[in-house]
């Protein structure tokens, strides 16, 4: 039987999940590493290390690493993959790559609730049409399957909050608001900036006067988060909401200060930016064209989007929870100003161009291995039986080595030194004789090795590691992003310890 691509039906919902799904697996399989810092050592390396019966980040009461007060780290998340990674070591296995690829695809799976209920809720608010494009914006923006696969609470919240905005939407049960309320509750434990939008969802009913849904919806949110939040952190520190109380101490003294950005339209900007340009204008204009029409999504997405512009401390990744419904109502918005000839033609051109120079972007990055040369060099280590290893990062040529993830090596008692500055330490300080040297960057890598060559004369080359394309292309966008090459050495050095 031959296949035809004609008798595929774009129109048909199935077809969309299918092809997400599709792009979502492939980019499980080949989109692997993590994207920054948060989504690998905030999550993954607790979650594994807890597996293991390590408290590599501290944040455990009793254990013998832990820092000694709450963090401000919500348990939830983090516990659900440290329950992912018990329960497959538990059944035998243990090679990280493996581990992450199985986790990548759970998280595909998860992320197909996100074009699901887009799908539906536009239905239901507007018409088939709109939600065929919707469907298929969320089902292919290029940032979503590569981060549909990412372990970023911002992403990872999203399903429990669009799947609780449906039951509200749906109407059927006077209990949906109950279920909402517990849904939108998973989504606050897993970030608690969420409670924003919670809260507007709350303020919308209140001020409408309809007291039922409003107390059926606050007693699930306030149900879920007690659960998540009370019960779990009185285990661990002996009181309710530690975790959240360390979260708002620490943002009220000192989260002010980190990371601060003045420009106030940023995530104005992100989101429109995430649907490239001019799509992503149009789709502006359509969403604040919502504003009345579908006050019940408009006004929390606008009260997030609006918290997290006035707070200081602002990343481009914090906005991402409501950029389904930015994209839903965007669509639905716009599509008055298409009945006229002008607008319907810029609309119809524009989102030519957005599929244009989406799909390319979209398939680069779900193909796309980041952190390459970082967690290369460490899964390099993995399976080596060398206990508590000594690890030399030598980056005097260039900028600070990286934080390494222990998680791929599958050692949480590696023991690192940063060599930065040829003058900051002696080639081998005193007392650190080192399993491996990891070679920084090719800046003076001849020189470099030859000066450890003569200290150790069985050093064995164990892997070289380049970074990504992409690796390469962020680093000469910005410095800051460390993505060097590295070279992995053994020593053969065996030193009494």
């Amino acid at each position: 039987m031959s296949f035809s691509f004609q008798k595929i039906d774009f129109k048909s919902y199935k077809t969309i999940l299918f092809f997400a799904l599709a792009i979502r697996i492939l980019a499980a399989i080949f989109s692997k590493g993590y994207g920054m810092h948060d989504d690998h050592f905030v999550i993954i390396e607790t979650a594994s290390s807890w597996s293991e019966g390590i408290d590599n980040s501290g944040w455990l009461s009793w254990s013998e690493q832990s820092l000694g007060s709450p963090q401000g780290h919500s348990f939830s998340y983090v516990g659900i993959n440290y329950l992912f990674f018990k329960a497959f070591r538990v059944i035998g296995f243990s090679d990280p790559q493996t581990l992450m690829l199985l986790n990548r695809l759970a998280h595909g799976l998860l992320s197909l609730l996100v074009v699901y209920f887009g799908i539906k809720i536009t239905d239901k608010i507007s018409n088939r049409k709109n939600a065929l494009l919707v469907g298929w914006l969320l089902a292919f923006a290029w940032v979503m399957p590569f981060l549909s696969v990412r372990n970023l609470v911002e992403m990872a919240s999203i399903p429990f909050l669009m799947w609780g905005c449906w039951l509200i939407i749906k109407e059927e049960k006077k209990l949906n608001f109950l279920y909402a309320g517990l849904l939108i509750g998973v989504a606050i434990s897993f970030r608690y900036q969420i409670a924003i939008f919670a809260i507007a969802i709350a303020a919308y009913y209140f001020f409408k006067w309809q007291f039922k849904p409003f107390f059926w919806f606050c007693l699930g949110v306030v149900l879920m988060f007690s659960a998540t939040q009370g019960i779990v952190d009185s285990i661990v520190w002996g009181y309710p909401f530690a975790e959240f109380i360390g979260y708002a101490t620490y943002n009220m003294n000192e989260g002010t200060q980190y990371l601060p950005n003045s420009n106030y339209f940023m995530y104005f900007l992100v989101l429109m930016g995430v649907m490239l340009f001019p799509f992503g204008l149009l789709l502006m204009t359509g969403f604040f064209r919502t504003w009345k029409s579908q006050a019940f999504l408009f006004i929390p997405t606008i009260a997030f989007v609006l918290f997290h512009t006035l707070y200081p401390n602002r990343q481009e990744r914090f906005v991402l929870s409501v950029l389904p419904f930015f994209i839903i109502l965007g669509v639905i918005g716009f599509e008055k100003l298409r009945e006229k000839s002008f607008w319907n033609k810029t609309w119809n051109t524009s989102l030519i161009i957005f599929w244009v120079l989406n799909t390319p972007l979209m398939l680069f990055l779900a193909f796309t291995y980041t952190k390459m040369s970082r967690v290369e060099a460490m899964y390099s280590l993995y399976g080596n039986n060398i206990k508590e290893e000594r690890i030399l990062l030598e980056g005097s040529a260039e900028t600070k080595p990286s934080m390494m993830p222990q998680f791929y090596a599958n050692s949480w008692d590696c023991e690192f030194t940063d060599r930065v500055e040829p003058t900051q330490i002696p080639l081998v300080a005193e007392g650190a004789n080192y399993d491996y040297i990891f070679f920084f960057g090719e800046e003076q890598l001849a020189k470099r090795k030859a000066e450890y060559k003569a200290i150790y004369p069985k050093l064995e080359l164990v892997k070289v590691c380049p970074p990504s394309t992409l690796d390469v292309i962020l680093r000469k966008m910005n410095h800051h992003n460390s993505n060097q090459y590295i070279e992995v050495w053994k020593t053969n050095a065996h030193f009494s310890r």
